[in-house]
Order: structure tokens, then sequence, then C-alpha cells
């Protein structure tokens, strides 16, 4: 078991002034939660909140971590020695990223930076478009300005493996945070990532497009709000090279500004983030308004019908590209012979009965975007990249193209204005479109509820309540228990993850897992029936009592 004090003490004695300072004003509490542990790293690096301490995001962490990374590569990539980086609008995110290079360069690793703050899937291009063995970038995605996170990917532009990442953690747990980081000066090693990276990235995204020629009328008036994060750029460029110029950007939210001062939780899941984004809509009689997470690789959005608008879940953006995609494929002749839709396990499952009716193959996978990297990553090895139509999950990811191995909220943005142009251009909203769906194929309700575990304590509560889960439970709001799937034993070839899920009769279904980059216990519901009414209905019961289990 770890010494906290002693731990405590050593960063008192070994760090600089103003991080000395920081520590002194911890309590006693405030010590235990900084030091009771290493922030944890894995598949999808580190995230943690920023401060001072083994269990926090500074430039301590960061080195240490990168350390580790660079003597990965060193070992595992001889002849290719080249790490990209990239950084958002995050509080600490340039200073982190700089650190991370000076590390690697110290390492005798070439480094290749953009030199501004840019969105996570540029990042993943950027490592293969410069073939690179690895890459990283600054970021805590949507949470709130107290985090930032660590990001690694592969030469493949993906999220590392998971043997990747424990290769990785054993790197960096040989290493003292203080006396085994190498830091000589070789500024040499480090290289500005240059414009037509970017150039060719956002050409990537515009070849996404499935018009084929058909006529749609681009001056919809669209709102856009980058959440004081990094997709201003590159989203309103791909926007208005393909024809969409009636944009309003959301004033107060279109600077660079980690603090997120008019969206403390800045996630386009969260209506409240999408709040100024709204008015503005309704002030300026908008047709469709946008919004992209700070690091944009997730965008949400709304749509005007009645006169209002209306939100609409990640699920059913998912559910009306995919759909629109495939029609339009099938339409023109583009459709590729084995076509593949790829979705997580909490991402819904009316998305597989859609696919099925173009007869697109439906791939399953674990919660993360990473394992749809993987996939098109297998693809590509049996030379079938171009096979793969969509990926998205529930969490208002999506990704139309190989190009990047990330989800892209500049891909989705576009794809979705497109085809909202489409639709519209035939009198026909995206709501309208949606109803049709479910008049085709079901009703079909998800949901997402997340239940927040803070410090050591809620840690240890996490792990009980799971454990609690597995054990002999029948029946969840009075629906019958058909069958209870445990991940953490391995199944369908899928690697092992803590995380159940109970299918439920009349094709309903709830998935619980711990959060792999926030303190919170998540559940995902499903209900199929035969209106949203009944759905909602039959929602509340089972909440009710899965939340009873959590006390």
């Amino acid at each position: 078991m770890r010494q906290i004090k002693e731990e405590y003490q050593r960063w008192l004695k070994n760090t600089d002034d103003i991080t000395k300072s920081e520590l002194r004003q911890y309590k006693a509490e405030e010590i235990e939660e900084a030091f009771y542990r290493d922030l944890e790293f894995g598949t999808a690096g580190m995230r943690g909140v920023i401060g001072a301490g083994t269990n926090r995001m500074n430039v301590y962490t960061v080195a240490r971590a990168s350390q580790g990374l660079a003597d990965y590569v060193n070992k595992r990539f001889p002849e290719n020695r080249k790490i990209a980086v990239a950084y958002d609008s995050r509080i600490k995110s340039d200073e982190f990223s700089k650190v991370a290079s000076e590390v690697f360069a110290a390492n005798g690793i070439d480094v290749y930076i953009y030199p501004e703050l840019s969105p996570t899937p540029t990042l993943s291009f950027a490592v293969r478009y410069y073939g690179c063995a690895a890459g990283i970038v600054i970021t805590a995605s949507h949470n709130p300005s107290k985090y930032n996170g660590y990001k690694v990917y592969g030469p493949d532009g993906c999220q590392i493996t998971a043997e990747a990442a424990s290769e990785i953690l054993a790197e960096i747990e040989k290493l003292d945070v203080f006396s085994d980081v190498k830091k000589e000066n070789a500024a040499n090693k480090i290289h500005n990532i240059t414009p037509d990276c970017l150039d060719a990235f956002i050409s990537e995204v515009k070849k996404q497009s499935v018009l084929f020629g058909d006529e749609v009328d681009k001056d919809v008036a669209i709102i856009y709000s980058p959440l004081n994060g990094t997709g201003l750029v590159p989203v309103m460029r791909t926007l208005k090279e393909t024809g969409f110029t009636n944009i309003t950007v959301v004033k107060e939210q279109e600077k660079p500004d980690g603090n997120f001062p008019t969206c403390p939780y800045p996630n386009p899941e969260i209506k409240e983030a999408l709040k100024l984004g709204l008015e503005y809509a309704e002030k300026c009689n908008a047709d469709l308004m946008l919004a992209t997470d700070p690091d944009a690789d997730r965008v949400g959005i709304a749509v005007r019908y009645n006169g209002e608008m209306k939100l609409l879940t990640g699920n059913e953006v998912g559910m009306l590209l995919l759909d629109y995609i495939c029609s339009q494929r099938s339409k023109h002749g583009m459709m590729p012979k084995d076509p593949v839709m790829v979705k997580t396990i909490v991402t819904i499952d009316m998305a597989q009965r859609i696919a099925e009716h173009y007869g697109v193959e439906t791939v399953n996978v674990l919660t993360g975007f990473k394992f749809i990297g993987e996939v098109i990553r297998k693809l590509e090895k049996e030379g079938r990249a171009s096979d793969y139509i969509l990926g998205f999950e529930e969490s208002y990811g999506y990704l139309t193209g190989s190009y990047v191995r990330d989800k892209d909220a500049v891909d989705g943005a576009y794809m979705i204005c497109e085809m909202f142009a489409f639709y519209k251009t035939r009198g026909i909203s995206l709501v309208q479109k949606l109803n049709e769906l479910y008049s085709t194929y079901g009703y079909c309700l998800n949901t997402l509820h997340s239940y927040e575990f803070s410090g050591a304590s809620g840690f240890k509560k996490m792990e009980q309540i799971m454990d609690g889960f597995r054990g002999d439970i029948e029946n969840v709001g009075g629906i019958k228990i058909d069958k209870l799937l445990d991940y953490s034993l391995g199944i369908d070839g899928l690697p092992q993850s803590d995380v159940l899920k109970f299918l439920l009769e009349g094709n309903c279904s709830v998935v619980i897992r711990p959060s792999g980059t926030e303190p919170k216990l998540k559940i995902y519901v499903s209900v199929s029936a035969k209106n949203k009414e009944n759905a909602e209905e039959v929602e509340k019961r089972i909440v009710t009592d899965l939340e009873g289990m959590l006390k």
C-alpha cells in the first residue's frame, strides 16, 4: 500500500515553488485523494483533475507518462522514432504538450506538433500523415474545466490497444517522477506540423459526401458553436468550402477558453451546454444548430420542427446518418460489395435493423471509439477499408470514412449539414425522417444515466456496486432478466471489460459500466415499445429500480 504521507513529503521536497505552494494548501482529505494512487493509465491514456500529486494532471505526471511512452517507442519502433502531438483549449494543455514534446525530443524522438490548438481527429490524421510510431493529444474531451488528459495513439492513428497500453504502463511504472525523466534540450528534434497536413485532412472530410450529383439547396440557416474549443477553424472551413455559407457562430463560445465560462460542462450531450446555441437559433430563426465539444470529436444538434428547436440524441443522429448514407449509396450504385457498419454495444440496437434492410453487416464492439478504429484497421489489413461506411456511438461520436481512426466532429458536422440540406430541399425535416424510421423499424428508447463516485471511497463503492449486480438478480423494474452478459469474462471475441449487459424480456436491455475517463458509473437503458409514451413508462420503472440498487 502506498505511503501517502511519505510521497506527499517527497513532492514537497522535489517540486517547483508553485507546486509546493499548492501542496501546502492541501487539507488532509485532499492529500489522500491526490496521492492514494498514480493517475490511472490505460487504452484511453490518462485523465484527471489538474493539480499537484500523483493522482493529478500536472507537468510531473505528464513528463513521467511521456518518458514511459518514449521508452516504449524507442524499444518497439527503433527505426521509426517519431511522435505527433496536439492539444486543445483546456487549462494547461499548451504547457503539457510542450513538456511532453521536450521529453520525447530529449529521448532522441522527432516530434511533430501542431503549432496551435487542434481537434483530436486531426492528431489521428497527423500520425498517419507523418508516418509516426505514436501520437498524443492533450485533452479531457467534454469533461468540466478542472480536468485535463493525455490520449495516446498507435502508428495506425487509433487509440492504443490494451496490449500496447499495458506495455507503456510497465515502462511508466519503472520510473521515478523526479530522477528518471530525461530533460536535455533537444529543440532541433521538435518540428511544427505544416498547413498541408490540415489541408489534406479537410480534403478527406469533403470526400465523405454521398450526394453523387443530387441537387441540394445549401442556403440553410445554421448556428454553430465550438463550445470554446478547437472546432472553429476546421468545421467552418469545411462547411464554407462545400457551399454552406449561411452560418452564424455563437460569439460567446467562439474563442478558445479552458474555463468554459458559458457552459461549465462542455458536453454536447447535455442540453445546458447548448443553451446559448439554442437561443441564437431562435433569434436568427435558424434551421439547424450544431455544437462540437472542446476537442471536436463529438457533435450535438438541434433542428427546427413545428416552429421550435428540437434536440436529437446521438442514437437518433446516428440512425439518420446510417439510413441517409445507405439510401444514397444504394440509389447511386455506390454501395460497397460487402458494406460494414460498426457500433458499440451500448448504442441503439435499432441501427442493426436499418443496416440489415440495406444488406449492411453490423459489427458490435465494446464502448469506446478505439474499438471501432480497430475494426477499420482490420478491414484495411484485409484490403477492405472501402467497405466501412459508418461507425457511431450513442455519445455523439460519428465517422463516415477510414481516413482517421477516431470519432470526428468535423466530419460529423459536415455530413449532418449535408443530410439536413438534402432532406430540406425535398420538404422533409429530420424529425419527420426519424419518425418514418420508427414507423418502419419499431420504436426504441435509449437513455443514459450517470452517477458520480468521487475519490478513493467512490472508487471502492463502484467496485462493490458492480459486484452486487453480478449477484442473483431475477428482474429489473418488474421485467424478467433473460440473460446476463458479463464482458469481464470475454464475450464474442471482445476484450475483457468491466461491463454488464442484462437482456430483458420484450427486447429491452440494461448496460452497466464504470466510466473509463471519469469517476462515474454509467447505466444505459434500452426499451422497445409500441410508442414513445409506453417506452418512457417502462424506462422509468427500470431506472427507479436500478437506482435503489446503487444505495
